[in-house]
């Protein structure tokens, strides 16, 4: 069964750091683009930042220049930096395979101002 397992979330003042990961099983992840995701509440769900397997990124306007995501094949692991954080970066943050196939069960990010 494809796991994928967010970790890293919390609670941080505005201005601060929070790095997450997204732990993959069972799958071939080295060839696979990897997204992550948010949904803060009442919104919808939101586009964050994209990798493809060569390291390639694409990342939403509201996070370009704070956030940065990066891939670790040998670990299965996906990452997110996510820098100088705002109250409106609250959210849970989902990361997903590109295709959608599969997803993560979502791990809280809360900044406080």
């Amino acid at each position: 069964q494809v796991r994928l397992v967010e970790s890293g979330g919390g609670l941080v003042q505005a201005g601060g750091s929070l790095r997450l990961s997204c732990a993959a099983s069972r799958i071939d992840f080295s060839i696979r683009p990897m997204r992550w995701h948010r949904q803060a509440p009442g919104k919808q769900r939101e586009l964050v930042a994209t990798i493809t397997r060569g390291g390639s990124t694409n990342y939403a306007d509201s996070v370009k220049g704070r956030f940065t995501i990066s891939r670790d094949n040998a670990k299965n692991t996906v990452y997110l930096q996510m820098n100088s954080l705002k109250p409106d970066d609250t959210a849970v943050y989902y990361c997903s395979t590109y295709d959608s196939e599969y997803w993560g069960q979502g791990t809280q990010v809360t900044v406080s101002s």
